[in-house]
């Protein structure tokens, strides 16, 4: 590994000698906004540790995510636009980063470094996208986008306290809230790779203070409830007030869950103090997206899902007191594909490959050596659906000027339809909370930043939609030979009682396989009574006897190559998709949950 030259040797209190190269942490939490800290003025909201965290740190002044998660998580992982590498969505098979997509973690495991990764992959469950396919060493995570979505596994059915995880796709259970379980796993992690002499990467993303909310801890949320909390009990006078009134108990259980995050940011941050690792050791702290719901965002415009500031605007705490001056705000725009080369940068890594960069390392302005760049351009767009639609809810930025067309994530434009149109243009500079629509008063500017915008679309594949095409899911490899397919990364469909979808798979090798079909549980749907499996042109017809939890199909022959796979459950209100199958060779297959 190329050293960074102005490292030193530092020798611990223990006795051992730390190696030269900085360790890495990233934290990045689910839907929490830019107004839940303390230290961007939330008045209410504990969270000490954060903002103790954020007075050491180096922080960026403009730093943009995308406003759902699983795309932020493409381009923080590749330092690239996620409309390049097929992870463009949050369900529906557009949540899986292509295979041949280069990750910060293989970057900097084949310099040498340990990585792990705890909480939220979400960017693939099923070979060859998990995270452990993708360059991590050990993986603590859940399936899908979060707990609680038809990704969980058959008896850890929301569970935020005691979840069912999975250690390197084998199941395990756990003990704690889920936020403290990564991250307690985390440290025990680093302390290992430490004392086993190896610099590591840590990836900390939790799947707090994303819902569902029953389940959530239990001190703070009594107290944040007892407030009975309003709109009245926050900063008004600055940008946008909050458009609503709030739900107070909503409220009160996201603040409960992050105040939660905060505890385990004190015992992340004490622990290097404890090991003697503080010095060097690169920590990072960002949010994947704006607030699930309205409260509270420091005046910033609209929340999760829009393009507006409070959908997009995250902080970015980068603390590293062997190389960076803390306590200061870097007045520069950066982005989630910056977070990668900046990092690699940090660490001294060279790189044979080349993973076409769309970030820049963001180290010089963070330590004082140059200027922004004063041509700098961003562009954020995050949209359901197949295909690429130009300006459908999406914003460009250059310098101080933001264009904007917030047409809404949600809704999945059909073929040959367009979007919503409205172009608005504001200065930020002098308009932060995005207050004047400046489009009518400087045509010129709007045009400047359309042709921008259009150029750029053009690049990330408006001519080649098969960057949008997601990966198949791979059958009876050697490196993963059961498969659970759930209804996260099935296509055609959503998450609806009703819905029926399909797979899209790659069979690995010719054989006899076994097929499990697990039907929807629970007091909404019915009893079923049967099931159709196709695989290709193959259909087979199966009984459910009476309270089974799934239909078994035995010696299945499939051909090698890709397919689709579709099961039709019935029941007394007709038919509806499986809510997860799994396949493996019928060799290997054994009793028990994957």
């Amino acid at each position: 590994m190329n050293m960074l030259p102005t490292l030193v040797t530092i020798i611990l209190a223990t006795g051992t000698v730390q190696a030269e190269e900085p360790n890495v942490i990233l934290v990045m939490t689910d839907d929490q906004g830019y107004g839940d800290l303390g230290f961007h003025g939330n008045p209410i909201l504990r969270t000490p540790n954060l903002d103790r965290f954020a007075g050491e740190s180096v922080r960026l002044s403009d730093f943009y995510v995308h406003p759902v998660c699983a795309p932020t998580r493409a381009s923080l992982m590749t330092g690239r636009w996620c409309q390049r590498t097929s992870a463009i969505d949050t369900y529906r098979g557009r949540a899986m980063l292509e295979p041949e997509e280069v990750t910060l973690a293989e970057m900097l495991h084949a310099e040498g470094y340990a990585t792990g990764v705890f909480g939220k992959w979400h960017l693939g469950d099923c070979h060859p996208v998990r995270a452990i396919d993708q360059g991590f060493d050990d993986a603590l995570v859940h399936r899908g986008g979060g707990i609680g979505q038809p990704s969980d596994p058959r008896g850890g059915e929301g569970r935020y306290t005691d979840p069912i995880l999975f250690r390197n796709d084998k199941r395990v259970e756990t003990s704690g809230y889920c936020t403290d379980v990564y991250m307690d796993e985390a440290i025990d992690w680093m302390i290992r790779q430490n004392d086993a002499g190896r610099p590591f990467f840590a990836y900390i993303p939790t799947n707090a203070p994303h819902g569902p909310y029953g389940d959530v801890p239990e001190e703070p949320y009594r107290r944040y409830a007892a407030m009975e909390l309003s709109n009245d009990d926050f900063p008004q006078e600055h940008g946008h007030p909050i458009a609503k009134p709030i739900r107070a108990d909503l409220t009160a259980r996201e603040y409960a869950m992050i105040e939660n995050i905060d505890g385990a940011m004190g015992r992340l941050l004490a622990s290097l103090e404890e090991k003697g690792l503080a010095e060097n050791t690169i920590v990072l702290f960002m949010h994947d997206n704006g607030p699930q719901h309205l409260r509270y965002n420091a005046g910033f415009r609209s929340n999760k899902g829009s393009v507006y500031e409070g959908g997009i605007r995250s902080p970015l705490f980068i603390r590293w007191p062997a190389r960076l001056q803390g306590g200061r705000t870097v007045d520069a725009l950066g982005a989630h594909v910056d977070i990668a080369p900046t990092i690699l940068d940090a660490c001294g890594a060279s790189q044979d490959i080349d993973p076409g960069f769309d970030g820049e390392s963001l180290l010089p302005m963070l330590e004082g050596r140059v200027e922004q760049a004063p041509d700098r351009t961003i562009v954020i767009q995050a949209h359901r659906g197949d295909v690429p639609v130009a300006w459908h809810n999406a914003m460009i930025r250059m310098g101080d000027w933001k264009l904007v067309n917030d047409s809404g994530f949600g809704r999945e434009i059909p073929p040959g339809e367009t979007p919503r149109m409205r172009l608005e243009l504001y200065n930020l500079e002098d308009d932060p909370h995005e207050e004047h629509d400046l489009a009518a008063a400087n045509p010129e500017m709007v045009q400047k930043l359309r042709t921008a915008y259009e150029a750029w679309f053009k690049d990330v594949g408006a001519d080649d939609p098969g960057n949008y095409h997601p990966p198949r899911i791979s059958v009876g490899h050697s490196d993963a030979a059961r498969t659970v397919l759930t209804r996260q990364d099935w296509r055609g469909a959503g998450w609806g009682d009703r819905a029926r979808g399909h797979w899209l798979i790659d069979v690995a090798r010719d054989g006899a396989y076994q097929v499990r079909v697990r039907p929807c549980v629970g007091t909404r749907w019915p009893e079923p009574t049967s099931a159709v499996l196709k695989i290709g042109p193959r259909r087979l017809e199966g009984t459910f006897k009476a309270g089974a939890p799934e239909i078994v199909f035995e010696h299945v022959l499939l051909p090698a190559g890709p397919a689709t796979l579709e099961v039709e459950v019935t029941d007394e209100r007709g038919t509806l998709g499986a809510y997860q199958v799994v396949v493996e060779p019928e060799y290997t297959a054994k009793q028990g949950e994957p």
